[in-house]
């Protein structure tokens, strides 16, 4: 039997094609956007995810569940991640449509 491999762009496209799963999809969009955010902060201070990890006290593996973005990190947890990574924290509001002003 030989197997069809569909590429991964060509199935996202038709996932997408689905309300449901858009739907789905765009609620994460915030904790993909902190888990990248997560990554590259790492990726800039060039260090390893056990090097983090010992910065902030903890294991390798709560590193990589954070930027797996499994977990919802406290504002705590970011700022010890932000120190770790030599990096600043910032937070803030946006307006939920986009370009309103927020109030």
């Amino acid at each position: 039997m030989t197997r069809k491999y569909i590429p991964v762009e060509e199935a996202a496209q038709r996932w997408m094609a689905d309300p449901e799963f858009k739907a789905a999809y765009d609620a994460l969009e915030d904790e993909f956007a902190l888990a990248s955010a997560l990554i590259k902060a790492r990726g800039d201070a060039g260090m390893t995810q056990e090097q983090v990890a010992a910065a902030m006290g903890t294991t390798q593996a709560f590193v990589a569940r954070l930027e797996s973005g499994r977990v919802m990190p406290s504002t705590r947890t970011l700022e010890r991640f932000a120190k770790a990574t030599h990096t600043r924290l910032r937070i803030r509001f946006e307006p939920e449509t986009p370009g309103q002003e927020a109030p």
